[in-house]
């Protein structure tokens, strides 16, 4: 009896309590600095964490285009290679306004970064950096998120 019930749990109960995830895009900012690689980090706007720029999917743009377009609002990529495919997923839990968490997928799309800006619509709002694969997965939190930066790194 023990089992069914633990098998009723988790396969019925237990999902029907989940919230679904929801669906973000982030742009993974690449350069070539004589023969290294470099990722671009920005700061999130509340914590102050390291991230990669981020966001929500845009109505009437591809997952691919809504990465670039945070790519340019966050951390002022004007131009650059875009990778039609995701490189990676990493999963977190968002906080949102009232305090409660949502689970969040997140696609994760290369940029080999053309052009940055100095003037971009959150240059107030943000610090931006320039890693190694390597310390760039030391500086962000999401697990997953390190895997696919320390994947850059070799």
């Amino acid at each position: 009896m023990l089992e069914q019930l633990k098998t009723a749990w988790g396969d019925y109960v237990q999902p029907l309590l989940q919230r679904p995830k929801r669906l973000q895009v982030a742009a993974l900012c690449l350069r070539q600095e004589a023969d290294r690689q470099q990722v671009l980090l920005i700061t999130s706007r509340d914590t102050g964490r390291w991230i990669l720029p981020k966001g929500w999917p845009i109505e009437g743009k591809t997952s691919p285009e809504a990465a670039m377009q945070e790519a340019w609002e966050e951390a002022g990529v004007r131009r650059g290679r875009l990778c039609p495919e995701p490189v990676g997923t990493y999963h977190y839990d968002k906080t949102i306004s009232t305090g409660w968490a949502m689970p969040v997928e997140t696609l994760v799309f290369s940029v080999e970064v053309e052009e940055l800006a100095d003037d971009f619509p959150e240059v107030d709002e943000r610090r931006r950096g320039w890693f190694s694969p390597q310390e760039a997965s030391e500086r962000v939190d999401e697990p997953e998120l390190k895997a696919i930066l320390r994947e850059f790194g070799t």
